[in-house]
């Protein structure tokens, strides 16, 4: 085997230990970018889910602790009305057939 030849199969010989010892194994750079962008997303969904906790709470809050809003929560959400006073009326959205 020629000096030139030994040259090319060193360097072809080192040039794939380089390759697998940065792509090759179980986590490869690849894998290790693919983890890094997953795990951005994850932590974006938490801090999401971590708003919607807290804007839970202060509505629950808000419910619980202000009879205001938990009377109109009652009026517009179940057609409630305050005692004998008050009459609720329904408006049809399709014209009424006698049959």
């Amino acid at each position: 085997m020629s000096p030139l030849m030994k040259q090319v199969a060193w360097a072809v010989g080192a040039l794939t230990v380089l390759v697998y010892t940065i792509e090759g194994g179980e986590y490869g750079t690849s894998d290790l970018l693919t983890q890094r962008d997953r795990k951005a997303a994850l932590a974006q969904n938490v801090m999401d889910l971590e708003l919607d906790v807290d804007s839970m709470r202060a509505e629950l809050k808000a419910v619980t602790n202000d009879p205001v809003r938990l009377e109109r929560m009652a009026r517009e959400e179940w057609g409630m009305v305050r005692g004998e006073k008050e009459l609720l009326y329904r408006v049809r959205s399709t014209p009424f057939r006698a049959p």
